[in-house]
């Protein structure tokens, strides 16, 4: 058995960063930046009121000023002359600042009859003005990679950017193996089970902007499982999903050896989850998961999300884990690093007590998967722990 970060140091030595193409706008949510992209234009373009008001010069900011009203400029409309000594000229919040102004007083400091405004007593002092250029400048930059998220789409709209250069999304093939499983909504024999696992690794990669594609079950022969491994040609990453522990029927190891697999590593010193494998299948790079539920769901969040990251071009990392206080004592960890399904409380990581890896409910209402070292000592509550978010 090797540790987790060694096995993950294996899984980042079959990735690389896949091609980069050019996505419209609206289509870039979620997608990972693959190269920094310069602003097109200065934001905002033109020195703009901040607030509803009156455009003034600044010697003529004084309290009691009268001052006459020559016009109007509004977001999209400018007035078009020049600010003269004693003279304002109404202005809204977004409109370009009228030459020969250099202040925006409030229009509830103000007071006007007709064409005519007074400025009050107590009037804000600031100029209230955004200047040109002030959010960003033409030609700074949007930098990459990264995970394109509302506020990044914005202001590379703002910048006047109508696509973006992004590395294409992995297509990953999950292969659910064995005899006992049957398909959501089918009638499970006195023997079998409904195959679960897929569906919640297929919901995990899509989260991370990878593309699933949910085979057929292989069933507990090498025929069926070499047909359904042929199914996953042109993926990037193939999954499978039970079948890659020692017992008479996991022959997925076998087969894909068969079929030239290179494998990297077999088993990790982890709970759950030791029957992991993984290699090269191909053109694609492949993980053999465990069969039980919680087990694959756990590798995936180990293994699965780091790798479909580095996919698109982001750091070669472990998921980064957070750090809180225990709610309870723990017990001396052994040997394996055991990551505990948690709950959140106030007062810190509270692990069920049924731990047993075929669990889903239990899994469900998880948060967090606490993280024991293999061979950590005792832990009192109180002392910190890390945790991988599960919400």
């Amino acid at each position: 058995m090797i540790s987790v970060d060694a096995a993950l140091g294996h899984v980042f030595d079959l990735i690389a960063p896949l091609p980069v193409e050019e996505v419209p706008l609206a289509e870039a949510a979620g997608r990972v930046l693959a190269r920094p992209v310069a602003a097109r234009r200065s934001q905002p373009p033109f020195a703009a009121s901040a607030m509803d008001g009156y455009a003034i010069r600044e010697e003529d900011a004084r309290p009691g000023a009268a001052l006459r009203v020559e016009g109007e400029a509004a977001a999209g409309q400018g007035w078009p002359g020049t600010v003269a000594p004693g003279q304002a000229v109404r202005i809204f919040t977004g409109a370009p600042l009228p030459a020969g102004a250099d202040r925006v007083v409030i229009q509830e400091d103000v007071t006007r009859e007709g064409d005519r405004i007074v400025l009050g007593a107590g009037f804000d002092h600031g100029t209230n003005i955004r200047a040109a250029g002030g959010d960003f400048r033409q030609g700074d930059m949007l930098t990459a990679p990264r995970r394109l998220g509302p506020a990044d789409l914005a202001l590379a709209a703002a910048m006047n950017l109508p696509a973006l250069p992004v590395h294409r999304r992995p297509e990953v093939a999950l292969i659910a193996t064995g005899d006992e499983l049957v398909m959501p909504g089918e009638t499970p024999g006195p023997d079998q089970i409904v195959a679960a696992n897929g569906f919640g690794l297929k919901a995990l990669i899509e989260a991370e902007g990878g593309i699933a594609r949910l085979l057929p079950i292989a069933r507990d022969s090498e025929a069926s499982l070499r047909s359904v491994f042929a199914l996953a040609e042109g993926a990037d990453l193939v999954v499978t999903i039970g079948g890659a522990s020692v017992g008479d029927h996991d022959i997925v190891g076998k087969v894909a050896a068969d079929l030239g697999m290179a494998p990297a590593f077999y088993k990790v010193a982890m709970r759950p989850g030791k029957p992991v494998m993984a290699g090269r299948l191909g053109g694609a790079a492949m993980i053999g998961l465990p069969g039980n539920p919680v087990s694959a769901m756990v590798c995936g969040h180990v293994f699965l999300r780091p790798a479909l990251r580095a996919f698109q071009g982001l750091p070669k990392a472990a998921l980064p884990a957070a750090r809180a206080p225990l709610a309870t004592d723990l017990e001396a960890n052994g040997p394996r690093t055991h990551f505990l399904r948690a709950r959140l409380t106030p007062e810190g990581l509270l692990p069920f007590e049924r731990q047993d890896s075929a669990l889903l409910s239990v899994l469900a209402e998880a948060d967090a998967l606490l993280i024991r070292p293999a061979d950590d000592g005792p832990q009192p509550a109180g002392a910190l722990a890390e945790y991988l978010t599960l919400r």
